[in-house]
């Protein structure tokens, strides 16, 4: 997993609640078994018109957000199936962070495990991040876990959290950092398992 100490990027506000994981990545295209190449399919249903041609109506889909690489959303996004999937096609499109106010709790759960930042935030603080999205072209906001800090070129300052509850933000937020997964924390202790294994062979 790669560490994520701050990052600075274009904006772009889904305004949408209940974006479930079908549509960030349906299910048509879950026939891959690697973790890469699941960009093209993100929100592929919402991008396209039935013809195939993209959607003009579409945020994604204007040029001023082609190198977007923070999501603002709503309320219990990444809600439906459990699929990992969805967080690895808005990594592998080039999200680095979402911010929202709450999100569902396996997708969550995925987002903190692979690297994916989910930024929280107040309902206020998402409406307000929207409405500058929505006026300003190039609308660019930092993202800090250092501080737990997002702020943006119009001298915004918002403290966020990766988890409601403190005490695993801290943990979470720890293993963010450092770039840890659940195999980065096994790893963590190879000198004791090596010694155990040794010691228990059979």
């Amino acid at each position: 997993m790669e560490a994520f100490t701050s990052h600075d990027g274009i904006a772009v506000p889904l305004d949408r609640i209940n974006v479930d994981t079908d549509q960030i990545c349906p299910a048509v295209f879950l026939k891959r078994i690697e973790r890469t190449g699941f960009g093209p399919c993100l929100f592929h249903s919402w991008k396209h018109l039935d013809n195939g041609d993209l959607n003009p109506d579409f945020i994604l889909n204007e040029p001023r957000y082609k190198t977007a690489s923070i999501l603002i959303t709503k309320q219990n996004f990444g809600c439906g199936s459990s699929r990992e999937h969805a967080v690895w096609a808005l990594m592998d499109y080039g999200f680095r962070a979402i911010i929202a106010p709450s999100f569902a709790e396996i997708f969550h759960k995925n987002c903190l495990e692979t690297g994916l930042v989910p930024v929280l935030v107040s309902e206020e603080t998402v409406s307000e991040l929207t409405t500058r999205a929505n006026k300003n072209v190039g609308y660019s906001i930092a993202v800090n876990l250092e501080d737990c800090t997002i702020r943006d070129e119009l001298g915004l300052v918002v403290p966020f959290q990766v988890h409601s509850d403190s005490e695993t933000h801290e943990f979470r937020r720890h293993c963010l950092l450092h770039g840890l997964d659940e195999i980065g924390l096994t790893l963590q202790h190879e000198d004791k398992i090596t010694t155990y294994e040794l010691t228990h062979s059979t």
